[in-house]
């Protein structure tokens, strides 16, 4: 089981989830996604908040009160954190979650502890929590099947944003090539309409001038 909330303080609106308990969270760290970000109590058992950002959006550039809103949750889904006054919330994204053979359930480490951030949780703030349970729905995903349908969407734009650069990088090849041909030729319907006849002319009466 899986619990949703819905956060307002940002437009559109953001999506909050956590597992039920411990068991869940292996299956969220397993199956998580690149737009999804972690958040935990520091150094005291907690329960696992994601946040999945917008696409397009950047984890370090979380408006603050959407910080607050997945911070304030994380304190009161914790038990013992949920008892005490300024504690500490980490943060990272999904896919800097390290997990190895000898982790306990639940248990997770950082691939680069540089991008983990930290908040300054002073106390509960109740209305916050009390907006956000309001929005609470338990779900029964399948988490496996939403990353595999997930996956397939993003190599499906992929392809079509490579294909899209090809054909621009395609027409901007045959400009340049027109254009270089224009430049090539620029003067030849210019010689093309002038007689030789003319031209030989021309070089006799400046020739008989110059000898007058």
């Amino acid at each position: 089981m899986v619990f949703y909330f819905t956060s307002s303080v940002v437009s559109p609106e953001a999506f909050i989830y956590v597992g039920k308990d411990k068991v869940e969270n292996e299956d969220l760290i397993k199956y998580g996604l690149e737009e999804d970000v972690w958040f935990h109590v520091d150094k005291l058992s907690s329960a696992h908040i994601y946040l999945r950002m917008n696409e397009g959006d950047s984890w370090e550039n979380i408006p603050e009160d959407l910080v607050v809103d997945c911070a304030q949750l994380t304190k009161a889904n914790s038990i013992e954190g949920n008892k005490k006054d300024n504690i500490t919330v980490i943060y990272t994204p999904w896919s800097n979650l390290k997990k190895d053979g000898s982790m306990a359930v639940g248990q997770v480490g950082f691939k680069d502890p540089r991008k983990v951030k930290k908040v300054l949780v002073s106390q509960r703030e109740n209305p916050i929590v009390n907006r956000l349970n309001k929005t609470k729905v338990e779900k029964f995903p399948d988490l496996a099947m939403e990353r595999v349908e997930k996956l397939k969407v993003l190599r499906k734009k992929d392809q079509a944003a490579k294909l899209e650069r090809k054909r621009e990088e395609a027409k901007i090849a045959q400009e340049r090539k027109e254009k270089k041909w224009q430049k090539d030729h620029a003067y030849d319907e210019l010689f093309q309409e002038q007689d030789p006849e003319d031209v030989n002319n021309q070089d006799r009466e400046d020739l008989e001038d110059d000898f007058m």
